[in-house]
């Protein structure tokens, strides 16, 4: 699936209606929160972003996207009319894949975005978690306990990558609070122990490789699972 956010409405149908038409499924949207809560569903194989957009801009966005532990390896080509060469250089300095100003060709851009699936499907391995019944595979957006899908929220998705990540590891609420929410911890937050308590709900018996380290945080044991 290739996600493209585009609030012009003509360019938005036409490159909807050319990737599915050359095979590849695509699904368009006009603002920032209509992709983020379709990114909540379903991870995209592949982003076409434009920068100047209602809402929140793409620059913000790509940041957002590089900063998850769950989306930061998802392959992203700015779409935009900011075409300098400076516009350039900073979408690329910011984690962009490719750039492509507008206006563009249909075809050249149908070719880039093959490419850049070429490429990222040979570099990227897939990588996967396998503790006790739960199993993790952050690049597909699969979890699965006793080999039965699991539905986690986006954040909650997040945290469990980022804690299987460094497995053993303890993260501090601060910790997490700032790679998953980015913002810093105030010392009354609850919002991670929230999010801790519902994953071990939705996990099950597989909630217990998730353990408290009482005084400091959470990590990941599970070793007798």
């Amino acid at each position: 699936m290739i996600y493209l956010l585009e609030d012009d409405d003509s360019i938005r149908e036409l490159v909807t209606y050319t990737l599915n038409s050359q095979g590849m499924e695509a699904e368009g949207f006009a603002r920032p929160g209509q992709f983020w809560k379709a990114l909540n569903q379903k991870m995209p194989s592949l982003v076409l972003l434009d920068i100047m957009l209602p809402e929140e801009d793409g620059m913000a966005i790509l940041k957002k996207l590089r900063g998850s532990a769950a989306t930061k390896r998802i392959p992203v080509i700015m779409l935009t009319a900011k075409g300098s060469e400076y516009d350039i250089v900073r979408g690329l300095d910011a984690g962009a894949d490719d750039y492509i100003p507008k206006p563009f060709r249909m075809m050249e851009l149908i070719s880039r975005v093959r490419a850049l699936m070429r490429r990222t499907s040979a570099e990227n391995r897939i990588e996967e978690y396998q503790i006790g019944p739960l199993y993790v595979c952050p690049s597909q957006h699969i979890v699965k306990v006793q080999d039965k899908p699991v539905t986690l929220t986006l954040k909650e998705f997040e945290l469990l990558c980022l804690l299987l990540s460094k497995r053993e590891m303890v993260f501090t609420r601060s910790q997490l609070l700032n790679q998953i929410w980015g913002y810093e911890f105030d010392g009354e937050s609850r919002t991670v122990d929230v999010h801790i308590r519902s994953l071990r709900q939705k996990l099950g018996e597989a909630g217990e490789c998730i353990e408290t380290v009482r005084g400091v945080g959470y990590k990941i044991g599970g070793q007798n699972l």
